[in-house]
């Protein structure tokens, strides 16, 4: 009887959740990437996502174009070439010159390379979204999507401005990068970042990559890099920190990321008072109506 019981209740029981941990993330240093998408391999590889095939997609070497359910890492190749019939051909490199020079936007051009991930947004749009509560903040302080409890509705993939998370055509549910969090509860590094070979992926503590971070856009811009911007490590007026946040070598909008991304829900305010204002409107017509027939 006392089992019976037991069972009868077990769902309703609410669980202690795990202790907080010290928050971590990740910071990518695109100034380091080499395009080589050794870590969107050891994603797929560790967390068993499928291929997304091998169509051409004409868009430099980008094959996967974007993030989705089943690729949580996406390397970017943004291409900045002359244009035009009149432009010279890109001569050959010179092997003597250094790494800061090959990526100097010069007359020859250069590519611009990024490994995109979600953005583990410290006040995030999509566990805001969330009718079930199947995203939250685990006790790294990253999102995580609880799949048993997703019901596939879609509300936070409208709800990411930086265009994350997807549904998969597999289960219907969303998916995207865990921070892989069964990997952090064994103190192991994401496999991402433990397979980048040039530590463009760095993980770990956010408030020592923060400090990393800052030094590291010095020396790039002493390098001559005028440009060079970190991307999400603080919070703005319309966005909280970011997680897993850049440095970039020009505008983020040239690496697809929205310039000032914005909380879908600060909007909302707006959208409540004009449906009560509506409302009262279609009240006090029926009332008017109602007073009117009465009457005659």
């Amino acid at each position: 009887m006392a089992n019976l019981l037991r069972d009868l209740l077990y769902p309703f029981i609410r669980p202690t959740p795990p202790a907080p941990r010290r928050p971590t993330g990740f910071f990518t240093d695109t100034t380091l990437c080499i395009g080589c998408k050794a870590c969107e391999v050891a994603c797929k590889q560790w967390n068993q996502l499928p291929s997304d095939g091998f169509s051409f997609t004409g868009n430099s070497y980008d094959n996967t174009t974007q993030l989705s359910a089943t690729t949580w890492r996406h390397v970017a190749f943004v291409e900045q070439f002359p244009n035009g019939d009149s432009a010279a051909p890109p001569s050959p490199p010179d092997l003597n010159l250094d790494l800061t020079s090959l990526l100097m936007e010069a007359q020859n051009g250069r590519w611009l390379m990024m490994s995109d991930v979600c953005k583990h947004c410290n006040t995030a749009p999509c566990q805001m979204a969330c009718p079930t509560g199947a995203i939250i903040h685990n006790e790294f302080n990253d999102v995580y999507i609880q799949k048993d409890i997703c019901n596939g509705c879609g509300y936070c993939v409208a709800a990411c401005p930086f265009g994350v998370i997807s549904r998969s055509a597999f289960d219907g549910h969303a998916h995207k990068c865990t921070l892989c969090y069964d990997r952090q509860r064994d103190d192991m590094i994401p496999a991402c970042a433990k397979a980048c070979p040039t530590e463009s992926i760095k993980f770990g503590p956010l408030d020592e990559l923060r400090a990393h971070a800052a030094n590291r856009l010095e020396e790039v811009k002493a390098r001559g890099f005028k440009g060079a911007r970190l991307y999400g490590e603080r919070a703005t007026d319309t966005y909280s920190a970011l997680g897993a946040f850049f440095l970039l070598l020009d505008e983020p909008s040239r690496y697809g990321l929205p310039d000032k991304p914005d909380t879908p829900q600060r909007h909302m305010i707006g959208d409540y008072i004009r449906g009560a204002a509506g409302t009262l409107i279609w009240i006090a017509i029926l009332a008017i109506a109602v007073i009117v027939h009465v009457r005659s």
